[in-house]
């Protein structure tokens, strides 16, 4: 079980009035404003642990992850959140210190309950790293954490093909496809193993049932696959400026497809960020 926080630190229900601003500076899109106020709380308060995870996030999404890690370090050493340690592996490897990144990132997926992010985290630095069979066993050990989650699936067929086991990965995606039709990533990845070992007759067949599916004639799917990989891509980065809006009493996502001139992180920080919740007590207004 997690260690529960210092008593000083400012985590729970009733935030100072500057850590809510930096929430909502944040959930805004404002990540220098988050920054700057960020700063001043933690300035105040060097055990706010919420102050510090705001900061190293903003930090991050400015492409600055040498500097997210030092507030980042100080925080994790105070409790033991998975989150935090997650994130601190992530500004490890986006600065360039890899072997780091990965030796915090298998201590954080060590925990019980599991921080499944971590896993995928973990596996992306030992994948960047060239270390394919060990980011293979990571993935692995999260699915038989999760058993059921698609994304785990799809990330090992994905991976198993560099290690030469075609065979096995399109026993994956076919599964896949039978449980999640017209899913465009597993389409595409099924595509390539299908491209690599399969007849061309075989091929055909499973080419007019992915037009089928698609809406579109057997020759146009490649380019439709690839649309809509592109698509999905365009709007992960999109997501690397994320921020929120109250409507009717609830939180509401919105995309800012006019970044405000920052710098934005490679495409897997973009993914990690985009989906990770900020602290429990911090995620939406009407918990502070």
């Amino acid at each position: 079980m997690p260690k529960p926080p210092p008593p000083p630190a400012n985590r729970g229900p009733n935030p100072s009035p500057a850590l809510q601003r930096a929430v909502a500076a944040l959930q805004m899109g404002q990540i220098v404003e988050a920054e700057r106020l960020a700063a001043e709380v933690l300035k105040a308060n060097r055990n706010d642990v919420g102050a510090a995870s705001i900061l190293a996030r903003a930090l991050m999404m400015q492409n600055r992850n040498e500097e997210a890690i030092a507030p980042l370090e100080r925080a994790t050493r105070r409790v033991e959140d998975a989150g935090l340690e997650t994130l601190l592996g992530a500004a490890l490897g986006g600065a360039g210190r890899r072997n780091e990144a990965i030796d915090v990132l298998r201590r954080t997926t060590a925990r019980r309950p599991p921080y499944l992010p971590a896993f995928q985290a973990l596996a992306g630095q030992l994948h960047a790293d060239g270390r394919i069979d060990e980011a293979v066993a990571v993935i692995e050990s999260a699915i038989a954490l999760a058993p059921g989650s698609l994304e785990f699936q799809l990330l090992l067929a994905q991976l198993l093909p560099q290690r030469n086991e075609r065979g096995r990965a399109r026993q994956i995606l076919e599964k896949l496809r039978a449980a999640a039709p017209g899913h465009p990533d597993v389409l595409g990845a099924l595509a390539r193993v299908l491209l690599l070992d399969e007849p061309l007759s075989a091929l055909d067949a499973k080419l007019r049932e992915a037009a089928a599916t698609l809406k579109t004639s057997p020759d146009e799917v490649p380019g439709r696959i690839a649309a809509l990989v592109d698509e999905r891509r365009k709007l992960e980065k999109e997501l690397t400026q994320v921020t929120k809006k109250q409507s009717t009493g609830s939180m509401k996502m919105v995309i800012n497809k006019a970044p405000d001139g920052t710098k934005s992180p490679n495409l897997a920080d973009a993914v990690m960020m985009a989906y990770w919740p900020l602290p429990d007590e911090t995620y939406t207004l009407e918990n502070i």
